[in-house]
Formats: structure tokens, C-alpha cells, sequence
């Protein structure tokens, strides 16, 4: 596991810490989660869409942890847009005390994941 990129957007108050790696297996995340539940221990939630790609194709992983929105779906967009086939993009959020909603929880994921890119 190599971590390539990290950037932090702030959305309303609310913190989203951005983070992409390139991993070899699937296993990685396990110690990715643990890295960033240590680091970040006030977010709430940690996202992240996973793309590794093997001899069936790309197969791809998504988790929202709870969050609203559907981020996990908005980070996997961000990664087949960049073309990231063993790759992490986890965005680790820290609530900031104002409610987004869906639709600005979305754009706030994209941001931040797109942030990366820039």
C-alpha cells in the first residue's frame, strides 16, 4: 500500500480529508481503515471506493459507513473517470455541526474526491 495523494476540503463547516492509495490486493483496506479510524478518530463516517483489476475484468467495492448520499457510488465515478484499477480513494469525513443534506453531501464527497485531481 502506497499513498499517492491527499488533499482536505471544507464543506459548511464540515472537514473531509481525502486520501488515495495503490494497493496490490483487497486485503489492504482492512489496514487502511485502521490507519484512518486512527488518524481521523473524530469523523464520523470513512468512505471509500475500491477498484482492482484482475483476470475477469475490474471489480469494484464501495462503502458509504452510514453516511447519506451514497459517497461510496460518487468515489467509484471519480475512479473510473481517472482510469484507477488498484487503487483506494477513501474520503474520511469530520461533521462539522451543519446537516448537508443528500444532495450536498454528494457534492461534497465529489469535491473532495476530484480535489485529488486538480
Amino acid at each position: 500500500m502506497e499513498e499517492i495523494a491527499s488533499s482536505k476540503v471544507v464543506v459548511q463547516r464540515s472537514r473531509f480529508f481525502a486520501h488515495l492509495y495503490e494497493i496490490a490486493s483487497t486485503n489492504e483496506i482492512i489496514l487502511i481503515l485502521k490507519l484512518h479510524r486512527s488518524k481521523y478518530r473524530k469523523a464520523n463516517h470513512h468512505c471509500y471506493g475500491m477498484r482492482i483489476k484482475g483476470d475477469g475484468g475490474v471489480s469494484e467495492v464501495q462503502k458509504d459507513d452510514g453516511e447519506v448520499g451514497h459517497p461510496g457510488k460518487v468515489i467509484l465515478e471519480i475512479m473510473r473517470r481517472q482510469g484507477l484499477d488498484h487503487h483506494v480513494l477513501i474520503i474520511s469525513r469530520v461533521f462539522g455541526g451543519v446537516k448537508l443534506g443528500v444532495g450536498g453531501v454528494s457534492r461534497a464527497f465529489r469535491e473532495a474526491g476530484s480535489s485529488l485531481f486538480d
